[in-house]
């Protein structure tokens, strides 16, 4: 067989499989949905992991096998707050209730989300929101897409006229971390015309995709909040780096996705 031939029949395979991830995600959130409504209360920290957990659990029980069955000898990433490169081969990168402290709180700002990693690159990822119904997807050379229509990012040049947005620090983070947040939350409001903070960073991006925002950077960060919206945004038109302009990986310390009209002024702001 041709390389050619190859690559259409691996092309084909992996928008087949991303049909499925979708439906996969779908089902998982319709679980997630009917337990949410009521606020969940709880009054310690251990309290909290307790619920956070049900959730996860609730997704997963979901998600795992159906996933499994259509990539019986790929990994499963089984923390989603984890972060760095992954083993070679294909890994499910999952976050079963991305916005999961949003959900506890009867908050609409969740997701599920599943992502297939290819030699530590994502090759194609659906993210589901179940309170408006709506699925985005992307697939490697493919492009990125809302229910089937197709995803390009904004097409502001001028990051004075942008709304930007980025996410909080991951629980007991490193002090140097959280003050570098700030500070860069405090430069943006200068150069920016609207700049939003708040978790999960997936929705964040999902907006950039969609155009509705112009960029969103984040310090650290794990691989399932990073890696769907990644790809969304590359498959939409935007660039993504870290926040000093270099490739981003995922190891990196830093996060940047924009609008390439804006992607260079990002960068310089988020240098300062």
């Amino acid at each position: 067989m041709s390389e050619t031939l190859q690559t259409t029949d691996v092309a084909a395979s992996d928008a087949d499989l991303l049909a499925q991830t979708a439906i996969a995600v779908r089902e998982a959130g319709s679980a997630l949905r009917e337990r949410f409504g009521e606020v969940v209360r709880y009054q310690t920290r251990e309290e909290l992991m307790r619920a956070l957990a049900a959730n996860d659990d609730t997704a997963l029980d979901v998600l795992r096998p159906r996933l499994t069955r259509l990539r019986p000898d790929a990994g499963w990433v089984e923390d989603e707050l984890d972060g760095g490169a992954l083993p070679p081969g294909e890994w499910w990168v999952v976050d079963p209730a991305e916005g999961n402290v949003n959900h506890l709180h009867a908050l609409p700002e969740w997701a599920v989300t599943a992502t297939l990693v290819r030699e530590n690159q994502p090759v194609l990822t659906a993210v589901h929101l179940p309170l408006t119904g709506e699925t985005y997807t992307a697939l490697t050379g493919a492009g990125a897409h809302l229910d089937g229509r197709p995803l390009h990012v904004s097409r502001t040049a001028d990051l004075g006229l942008s709304i930007v947005a980025t996410s909080q620090a991951r629980p007991d983070e490193d002090e140097k971390v959280v003050r570098r947040v700030g500070s860069s939350i405090t430069a943006m409001l200068f150069d920016a015309l609207v700049v939003r903070a708040a978790v999960p960073a997936t929705l964040h991006l999902l907006n950039v995709a969609a155009g509705r925002i112009d960029a969103f950077w984040q310090f650290a960060g794990a691989r399932a909040d990073l890696l769907p919206g990644a790809l969304l945004v590359t498959e939409a038109g935007g660039r993504i780096s870290d926040a000093e302009g270099r490739p981003w990986t995922p190891q990196s310390q830093s996060f940047l996705a924009a609008a390439p009209g804006v992607h260079a002024e990002a960068v310089s702001t988020l240098s300062r």
